[in-house]
C-alpha cells in the first residue's frame, strides 16, 4: 500500500456528493434513453418473446388479452426489463467509477472482472431460459388439458410468466460470481465449499423446484446448470487461493 494510494482514495464530502450526483443523471439518463428505445421496438420484441410459444407447439401463436389497456402495459413492461437490461453496462460502469477511487490499486483490479462476469452469466441464464425451458415447460402445459378444451393464454400472464423465468435464472445463474467474489474476500474458502457440497445440491434442487414450473423437465433445467455452476466457482475459489499463496510466498523470498 502506498502513499499514492492512500492519498488517492481521500476527497472531501462535497466532491463525493457531486460525483454521486453526476453519476446518477448519467445512469438514470442511459435507463430512459434504453427505455425509450425499448417501447419503440416493443412490438418487435414481443414477437421474439412469442418465438418458444411457437416452437413447442408447432403452430400459429394465438393469445388473448382480457384488459383494454393490455396490450399497452405489455409493451411497458417489456420496455422496463429490456431499458435495465441494455442500459446494464452503464449503470455499471458509472457504480464502478464513483466507488474506483475510493479501492486500493488492487482492489479496483479485483473487482472488475465481475462486472464482466455479472451480465455474462445473465445472459446464460436467459438463453437456457429462452432456447431450452420455455419451449419444453409450454409443450408440457399443452398436454394436460383433456380433450375438448382449448388453451388460449393471456398475452399479460404470459409475458409475466417469460419475464419471471428469465429474471429467476439470470439472476440464479449470478452463483459462481457471487462465491467467487466471496472468496476473493476471504469470507468462503475452498475447503467451506467442498464441505458444504451436499448441502448446496440439496439447496440447489429446493430452489428449482420452487422457482420454475411444476415439472421435472424444468426443475433439471436449473437444477443440473446451477450445479455445475457451483462446481465452477469451487474451481475459481481453489484457483485465486493458490494465485494468493504463490504471490505470497513469492514475497517472503528475499
Amino acid at each position: 500500500m502506498t502513499k499514492e494510494d492512500i492519498d488517492a482514495s481521500e476527497a472531501p464530502l462535497m466532491d463525493h456528493l457531486l460525483e454521486l450526483r453526476r453519476r446518477l443523471m448519467w445512469a438514470v439518463g442511459s435507463f430512459f434513453v434504453a427505455f425509450a428505445v425499448s417501447f419503440f421496438f416493443s412490438t418487435q420484441l414481443f414477437q421474439l418473446l412469442i418465438l418458444p410459444f411457437h416452437w413447442a407447439t408447432g403452430a400459429d401463436v394465438k393469445l388473448i388479452s382480457i384488459k383494454l389497456l393490455g396490450f399497452f402495459l405489455v409493451k411497458l413492461k417489456i420496455a422496463m426489463f429490456g431499458g435495465m437490461f441494455i442500459a446494464f453496462p452503464m449503470i455499471a460502469t458509472q457504480m464502478y467509477k464513483f466507488v474506483a477511487p475510493g479501492l486500493y490499486k488492487h482492489e479496483r483490479q479485483a473487482l472488475f472482472p465481475y462486472l464482466i462476469a455479472t451480465p455474462v452469466f445473465f445472459v446464460l441464464g436467459a438463453a437456457l431460459v429462452y432456447f431450452v425451458l420455455l419451449p419444453f415447460a409450454i409443450k408440457f402445459f399443452y398436454t394436460l388439458p383433456p380433450t375438448g378444451v382449448e388453451i388460449q393464454p393471456d398475452v399479460e400472464a404470459y409475458l409475466d410468466f417469460v419475464m419471471m423465468l428469465i429474471l429467476a435464472f439470470g439472476l440464479t445463474f449470478q452463483l459462481p460470481v457471487v462465491l467467487t467474489l466471496l472468496g476473493h474476500i476471504g469470507i468462503v474458502n475452498y475447503e467451506q465449499l467442498t464441505k458444504g457440497r451436499r448441502f448446496a445440491i440439496v439447496g440447489v434442487c429446493a430452489l428449482a423446484a420452487v422457482i420454475t414450473p411444476p415439472d421435472p423437465i424444468s426443475m433439471l433445467a436449473m437444477a443440473v446448470p446451477l450445479g455445475l455452476l457451483y462446481e465452477i466457482a469451487v474451481l475459481a475459489v481453489w484457483f485465486l487461493e493458490k494465485r494468493r499463496k504463490k504471490a505470497a510466498s513469492k514475497e517472503l523470498t528475499p
